[in-house]
């Protein structure tokens, strides 16, 4: 099942690129330091289709569900899409900001944004993430740490724990003692 992941200036390889218009410049871009876990599902508590790709493109017609109004005029992205199959799509290079964190906060530190890295795995708040997106979000984040020393397991967060009270994902039934085990496996 492995992939055989490498980053190759900045992209994530073999995976699927459909780049954003939603980054712009880290203010360091050496420093690369944070890794924050997010859940996306479009609509909510769905999964399957191309709704998140065209979210995080400025595509989504906000006319293909109800849900998608509060979306209008929305423009975010992350580095990465972990879909429900271990499918996976970078949509911005690593050294370059993506829109996923919003306002927040790491060890006293604003704007998370600037040093972190986003990975949004396709899931929601109740229904438990798949055995394949715990193995692939594991590989990613061993070639991640290899490449960017400044992200290790200390520096690996839910987007709730930097929005407390704003954001919820990955929620509950993200398994971190599975993704921890996940880990220890790769690295042994």
């Amino acid at each position: 099942m492995n992939q055989g992941f490498r980053i190759l200036e900045h992209w994530l390889s073999p995976v699927v690129r459909t780049r954003s218009p939603n980054y712009d410049n880290r203010p360091d871009p050496a420093d690369i330091s944070l890794l924050v876990i997010h859940s996306i599902s479009l609509p909510p508590g769905e999964f399957g289709g191309n709704y998140i790709s065209s979210l995080f493109c400025n595509r989504l017609d906000c006319r293909g569900h109800s849900s998608f109004d509060s979306l209008r005029n929305l423009t975010v992205s992350s580095h990465l899409l972990i879909r429900r199959d271990g499918g996976t799509v970078q949509f911005v290079a690593f050294d370059k900001r993506a829109w996923h964190a919003g306002q927040s906060c790491f060890e006293g530190r604003q704007s998370c944004n600037d040093f972190a890295v986003g990975i949004e795995l396709e899931g929601c708040d109740t229904v438990p993430y798949s055995e394949v997106q715990y193995h692939r979000l594991a590989e990613i984040i061993s070639v991640l740490s290899n490449a960017y020393p400044k992200i290790h397991r200390e520096r690996i967060v839910g987007h709730s724990d930097i929005a407390a009270g704003r954001k919820t994902d990955p929620g509950p039934m993200f398994d971190w003692p599975r993704l921890a085990s996940r880990l220890r496996s790769i690295s042994e």
